[in-house]
């Protein structure tokens, strides 16, 4: 197998780089520019081959998959398509710009696979943000679930969808597409855009005397099915080797957590109490009140099922945070001892 991840740089494509090699795989990704932050990757940018590219720009991606493939020396083709502006506060401030690399970007490269390499098998990440507004008679949520989606995000990734099963299904040379909707997944190298992470970086900024104060919170009466990076990654690689063409697939811990409980266990885990104040700045315009989803229908097809919970989570997160928090005191500290030095 030769294997592209695009949003290769982000936190989930990231987790799946490292998975893939530690399969034996060759690994190829797209970033954004060679002014992309590297950070995530780093430590494995020596076995990766990157390509330059922006999604929304036909030609580039035309380029990159042409390379991709080279010769087709290879008896399998696989694109795991992971980015996304995924943030979905920030589809509220930037609906266009979120529309435009969310479905844009998405239909380009189902569109370059289709005239150039029609054989490679794509994997569209979906998102539980489709589902949106859902009855109580409705959980757990499984995939025949109504999609009522509550933000720009959520409606950019139900137009993805739906285009991945329309070309999937279509009547003369579908594609090979498999489609995941991930419900929320977290660990180390989270960034601090989503709830979970910076309730823990706030709180390890605190125990080492960085802030003072109460943590800023949204809302915290949310329910959330939070599934492990690792877990999600390694059932990403399950949907696309082992499920048929065509099919959409729920991939969740089927386990819910209010945000209150997750800031809680957090706390323990670094053993350290902080009062909270919520920050209207922090609360979308909507919110979804409960996302809880099923993973019968993926269980039963790869036999997939987490390997990690809520608790692995939360220790990840504080350590991630303190891990780094630390090493931004001690290159500071380096900072002003190299200025005193020098009489700055």
């Amino acid at each position: 197998m030769r294997c592209l991840v695009t949003g290769i740089s982000g936190f989930a494509g990231s987790h799946l780089a490292e998975y893939l090699l530690s399969l034996g795989l060759p690994v190829f990704g797209i970033i954004r520019s060679h002014r992309s932050n590297f950070e995530n990757i780093n430590h494995i940018k020596n076995n990766l081959t990157l390509y330059e590219a922006d999604l929304t720009d036909r030609s580039a991606v035309d380029y990159v998959i042409k390379n991709f493939v080279g010769k087709f020396l290879y008896n399998e083709y696989l694109i795991f398509h992971l980015a996304a502006q995924s943030f979905v506060k920030e589809s509220f401030d930037m609906p266009l710009d979120t529309f435009n690399n969310n479905i844009i970007g998405t239909l380009n490269l189902l569109e370059s696979v289709r005239t150039i390499a029609p054989e490679i098998k794509i994997l569209v990440i979906g998102s539980s943000e489709e589902y949106g507004y859902v009855y109580p008679d409705e959980i757990p949520i499984t995939e025949n679930n109504p999609l009522r989606p509550m933000s720009p995000y959520a409606v950019s990734k139900v137009c993805c969808d739906m285009m991945a099963q329309e070309y999937s299904m279509r009547k003369v040379n579908p594609l090979r597409i498999v489609i995941t909707r991930g419900f929320n997944h977290s660990g180390k190298r989270r960034t601090e855009v989503f709830a979970e992470s910076t309730f823990a970086k706030q709180i390890v900024e605190r125990k080492l005397g960085i802030s003072t104060g109460p943590i800023l919170v949204g809302n915290l009466t949310a329910q959330r099915d939070i599934t492990h990076v690792k877990d999600m990654v390694r059932g990403y690689y399950f949907a696309l080797t082992q499920c048929p063409s065509g099919e959409v697939y729920n991939i969740c811990s089927s386990y819910t957590i209010s945000m209150e409980d997750v800031l809680g266990k957090l706390q323990d885990v670094a053993g350290f109490k902080v009062d909270t104040e919520v920050d209207p700045s922090r609360l979308r315009p909507s919110d979804v009140p409960i996302l809880y989803g099923s993973a019968k229908k993926f269980q039963d097809v790869t036999g997939w099922k987490p390997e990690y919970n809520i608790d692995d989570i939360c220790s990840d997160l504080i350590e991630y945070w303190t891990e780094k928090l630390s090493k931004n005191i001690a290159n500071t500290d380096m900072t002003i001892q190299i200025q005193e030095a020098h009489g700055g």
